[in-house]
Parts: structure tokens; C-alpha cells; sequence
């Protein structure tokens, strides 16, 4: 039986193309951070944990992401991180843009894709936190 985790870290197939170490780099990532989580106290109501989806994009897939049209909240957090929040459902969507120089630079040196994606992610759910008056992780 699987349980889902309430972090949840996806790449777009194009990502996921260019990058063959980035699913497992994702997994561990959100094990990790899972586990950072719940020790700075973001599930305290065991009935009630937010879940949070974070998915990397390229600028193109970010871009499609940015012009859906919904009716949830919208956090743009930077140019490259957008998030909406489902708050009936205690859910956030959220949008990572890997830029191009990024993606560039990490064709060129495969061996900061961990590192890289490790400090995104963590600025985002920091930046989450803050809004959520969360303690940083």
C-alpha cells in the first residue's frame, strides 16, 4: 500500500528527457524534504495536512501553467514560481520554471542537477511557509 506523502515533487516529461538522473534526484528530494517538514511542525492537525505539489517545468510548459485560467488563488512567487492554492481542498499547485540558462548550464555540468534542484525547491517551500507563517525549513 502507498501512502501519499503531503510533498510531491514531479518533472515535465521534457525535463525528465533531457535529465535522466531527475526522477531519482525528485524522489530523495522529497523524501527529504517530507521529513524536514514535519520536524519544523507543518502537520501539527494529523486531520488537516496541507499537500503540496511542486512540479518542474520548462519555460514553455511554465508558461501554458501561468495562462490557465482557474478560480483558485495565485501566488507568483518570483518569474519563475507560480502557485495556486486550493483551500477547500487544503492543496497547493505549484509551478517551478527551469529557465533555459539553467537548463543550459546543467546539460553542461550534469553533476549540479542534486544540488540545484535541492536549493530551488527549498526557496519555494520556504516562500511557502512564509505565506503560510510555516516555520522555514
Amino acid at each position: 500500500m502507498t501512502v501519499q506523502l503531503p510533498i510531491s515533487i514531479q518533472a515535465s516529461k521534457e525535463l525528465l528527457d533531457k535529465f535522466a538522473k531527475l526522477n531519482s534526484v525528485s524522489n530523495k528530494l522529497e523524501a527529504q524534504f517530507n521529513f524536514q517538514t514535519l520536524t519544523a511542525g507543518w502537520y501539527g492537525d494529523e486531520e488537516n495536512i496541507l499537500m503540496i505539489r511542486l512540479c518542474l517545468e520548462t519555460p514553455a510548459s511554465f508558461y501554458v501553467q501561468k495562462m490557465q485560467q482557474t478560480n483558485l488563488p495565485q501566488d507568483e512567487f518570483a518569474d519563475d514560481v507560480l502557485s495556486f492554492h486550493d483551500i477547500t481542498a487544503n492543496k497547493i499547485d505549484c509551478y517551478i520554471a527551469i529557465t533555459d540558462s539553467e537548463i543550459t548550464l546543467l546539460e553542461q555540468q550534469q553533476k549540479l542537477l542534486a544540488g540545484f534542484i535541492q536549493a530551488k525547491v527549498k526557496k519555494v517551500l520556504n516562500l511557502i511557509a512564509n505565506k503560510l507563517d510555516f516555520h522555514s525549513i
